[in-house]
């Protein structure tokens, strides 16, 4: 008998249960760099490479803003909102003028984007991890029936949720939101009625990037605050986006749960496979369905 066979036969339901609400712990942090990821696409047509550095400027943001205030829940309100400032800045200067020239162009501003924060963030902070311990009544665990669960986890995936609804019912429900879904599938039309569609725009990058900030220091807690902590979780996050598909924001949050869930069991059978598991789930995907999940091109789904 194997090793991993001898694991596997060691499995209790409890277990099991503890490692898939793990696995949607882990799911909500790429849904919420995800759903940044997929709103700029979906409304913009830009694969925004500095996304995970966004995500990582909020974290060392949220950092800075602790040491200042002590007050965590002062920190999610002020990082987004400062993250957010930065995109905004840096599709008025940076990206606005690349629209119209092809996808490429964005994408290749971000990536070298993405190194300026990283080199900046070393020379202000330094290269070494920065603990951020977790917030005063989110410590210790929480007994779920079927075992104990630490509690900030749970608030992260409350938190998510609470996202995840605000932005459906702005998007969905509201008349900025309507402009810009309409804008995401006719920019021209819109223009037509007068309306100005680089606000939107503006608006929009603002958006996802201030999410991505938002999900830095939401994540914070649970690592070492670093200035590549951004690099890898791009990867997932570009995964998780186009296993959902491009510009889907339902795809963005079933895509991040299940990709969560997927690391999380694999990793509980086979460690070394936990990385190799999210891969494999893409490739599958997109064999079977290459758009993703959810993915329609040239909508917000």
């Amino acid at each position: 008998m194997t090793e991993v066979s001898a694991l596997m036969l060691n499995i209790t339901l409890d277990l099991l249960l503890l490692q898939i609400v793990t696995g949607i712990a882990l799911g909500a942090v790429y849904v919420l760099v995800a759903l940044g990821l997929s709103l700029i696409f979906g409304m913009l047509a830009v694969v925004n490479f500095a996304h995970g550095a966004f995500f990582m400027v909020g974290a060392y943001m949220g950092v800075w803003l602790f040491t200042q205030t002590g007050n965590f829940w002062v920190c999610l309100v002020l990082v987004p909102l400062g993250v957010g400032a930065i995109g905004l800045l840096t599709e008025r200067i940076l990206v606005r003028p690349l629209y119209g020239r092809g996808i490429d162009y964005p994408l290749l501003l971000t990536f070298g984007l993405s190194y300026i924060f990283v080199e900046v963030v070393r020379m202000m902070f330094g290269l070494n991890g920065i603990p951020f311990s977790t917030p005063q009544g989110l410590t210790g665990a929480v007994d779920l029936g079927f075992g104990h669960f630490p509690r900030y986890r749970l608030f992260l995936i409350g938190a998510t949720a609470a996202i995840v609804t605000a932005l459906y019912m702005f998007i969905e429900k509201t008349s900025y939101g309507l402009i810009i879904r309409a804008g995401a599938r006719d920019p021209e039309i819109v223009r037509v009625l007068g309306i100005d569609i680089s606000k939107i725009w503006l608006v929009v990058f603002g958006i996802g990037t201030g999410i991505a900030g938002l999900s830095g220091i939401l994540a914070a807690p649970l690592q070492s605050v670093t200035p590549e902590m951004g690099i890898s979780l791009l990867a997932d996050a570009f995964v998780v986006t186009v296993v959902g598909g491009m510009g889907s924001l339902k795809g963005a949050v079933v895509a991040g749960v299940l990709v969560g869930v997927v690391v999380s069991l694999t990793s509980l059978v086979s460690p070394e496979a936990g990385r190799v598991s999210i891969f494999i789930l893409m490739a599958v995907v997109l064999l079977v369905r290459p758009q993703g999940l959810f993915g329609r091109t040239g909508a917000l789904g």
